[in-house]
């Protein structure tokens, strides 16, 4: 068994300054959950972006990139900023940008003001989620936290699920315009809670800042701006088959070695990489990465096989998802028991095993499933995501003292993006490869002169007799095999895709075993 982790004394009083504390959490998670719907919601807004402002899909793209590269810039700087203007300061500011941003978003006559608009709304909301985490785990006593990151997993695991369902209403019934426009409110009500609620902790009102790290967040811009163009247009530019990757890809791993070493090497930098060198919080930075892969992978990957292969439009597709919504919802209050009762690593085993075998179940779909064929096993998936990601916040940032917090929380959400983006972009590309190495292995398999692919066009030649005429249907009836051979060949890549996410997640499992086990509440040897 691993020896035990002491958590860091409560100084929870300190943050809260007399106010409830679940009233801090009430307004930190709706700013999280106002970023995190607008990502999964814009998503689901761009054909009919592209078709409103006159643009091609591939030019509309252009509107996730645009705002998750600002926003991967910011996040790991949030401390500082945090630090250097007050962190209630930021945060308001922060959320006050991000709702006028998106005010612009839709109300934006052309594509490059709307691209310019997202720029802005990224850098406003790249701070949102580790500020409003550290804020979180600070205001409440070691003892306390699962209950209140069960509370923010509201916002991070539940919104990117209701994001489709609601983005496809919005926009089939209204406009893309008010995917946008929701923010709007929500940011007021936001603003008014941090405003009303919210204080800062001494620690950062006498904090020592330090001198900006030039060096750092330079490299830091570049290497986080590359990997999310890379990761976004790479498919598309059929990767290393492009020269502009290839040199892309030699810059990215400049900068990146660049910001390692220096942010390693420099006494103050701008993102402390020796936090990893706290193990539960490198295993967490670990774990989250993982997950952000697993999590970001099913919830792209789903709707597509509805859209895609069933004909479904976005907003039924995200009808059909949204049980796993619910069960997350439900999942909540059990986790926020649990959590401070139950060792985090068999909580994280429970949920990694629920999310392997629902994610395997997905791998025997078929062509013929009806609406509700996967409603049990979706619903399940949602449950057990619950019981992932607070355990992996409260091991990982339970044995970090409050002004550590910060620093941390920005490099862990980073870390969760990033592997949310590389997610993404693995499981777009293995649907295209797998696709055609499938059709390749079944036209291998049924020679144009065999009986049986004779069999099966004679049979379509028959049917389609009444439309076309019986000297007409040879073309017809081959593109209609065709069809077939090619929805066949796709759902063979759905199937591949979530089979290996689910060896993933029980990777995820064994990796969750590496934390120490954390004993909250219990200052460290030698704490006063």
């Amino acid at each position: 068994m691993a020896a035990a982790a002491i958590a860091p004394p409560d100084e929870s009083a300190e943050v809260t300054a007399g106010v409830n504390p679940w009233f801090i959490a009430a307004a930190v998670m709706l700013a999280t959950f106002m970023e995190v719907l607008d990502t999964a919601i814009a998503s689901v807004a761009l054909p009919y972006i592209a078709g409103s402002l006159s643009a091609t899909t591939d030019e509309a793209t252009w509107v996730l990139t645009s705002y998750l590269v600002a926003n991967a810039i910011v996040l790991p700087a949030s401390n500082w900023c945090s630090l250097r203007f007050g962190r209630k300061r930021f945060l308001m500011t922060c959320v006050a940008i991000f709702t006028a941003a998106s005010f612009a978003c839709g109300a934006a006559p052309t594509l490059a003001f709307l691209l310019i608009a997202r720029v802005i709304q990224g850098a406003g909301g790249g701070a949102l989620q580790p500020l409003s985490q550290a804020i979180l785990l600070e205001s409440f006593p070691p003892a306390k936290r699962g209950a209140a990151m069960a509370v923010f997993a509201f916002g991070v695991v539940v919104a990117p699920v209701l994001g489709p369902t609601l983005g496809g209403w919005l926009t089939d019934t209204y406009s893309w315009r008010y995917a946008f426009y929701i923010n709007i409110p929500i940011g007021l009500l936001a603003l008014f809670m941090i405003n009303r609620f919210i204080k800062d902790p001494p620690y950062i009102k006498n904090a020592r800042v330090p001198a900006f790290d030039n060096i750092g967040f330079g490299a830091l811009v570049v290497w986080t701006g590359l990997l999310q163009v890379i990761l976004d247009k790479g498919q598309e530019d059929d990767w290393f088959g492009a020269t502009w990757i290839r040199w892309a890809v030699c810059i990215l791993i400049s900068s990146f070695a660049l910001f390692v070493w220096h942010s390693w090497r420099k006494h103050e930098p701008m993102v402390d990489l020796k936090l990893l060198k706290n193990r539960n919080f490198g295993v967490g930075c670990t774990l989250i990465f993982l997950f952000g892969i697993a999590i970001y992978s099913t919830i792209v990957v789903l709707p597509l096989f509805y859209q895609e292969l069933l004909g479904y439009t976005a907003f039924t597709a995200g009808l059909v998802v949204a049980p796993r919504g619910i069960g997350a919802i439900c999942g909540m209050p059990v986790i926020g028991y649990l959590s401070n009762k139950v060792d985090p690593r068999y909580l994280l085993s429970f949920g990694f095993a629920i999310f392997g075998m629902t994610t395997l179940y997905f791998g025997n779909v078929t062509l013929g499933i009806s609406p509700t064929t996967l409603l049990l096993p979706i619903l399940i998936t949602g449950f057990g995501l619950s019981f992932i990601f607070v355990p992996i916040s409260i091991a990982a940032y339970g044995t970090l003292r409050n002004e550590q917090i910060g620093n941390a929380s920005g490099l862990f959400n980073l870390m969760r993006n990033v592997g949310g983006s590389i997610g993404i972009s693995i499981a777009q590309t293995l649907l295209n490869r797998r696709s055609s190495l499938h059709q390749n292995e079944i036209i291998n398999s049924v020679p144009l002169s065999g009986q049986q692919f004779q069999n099966s066009l004679n049979n379509a030649r028959h049917a389609l007799t009444n439309s076309f005429g019986p000297g007409n249907t040879l073309p017809p009836a081959q593109g209609l095999l065709y069809q077939q051979l090619g929805r066949q060949a796709a759902l063979w890549a759905f199937i591949d895709v979530f089979r290996w996410l689910s060896i993933l997640s029980f990777v995820c499992l064994s990796v969750a075993w590496l934390f120490k086990k954390v004993k909250p509440g219990k200052p460290p040897a030698g704490a006063h």
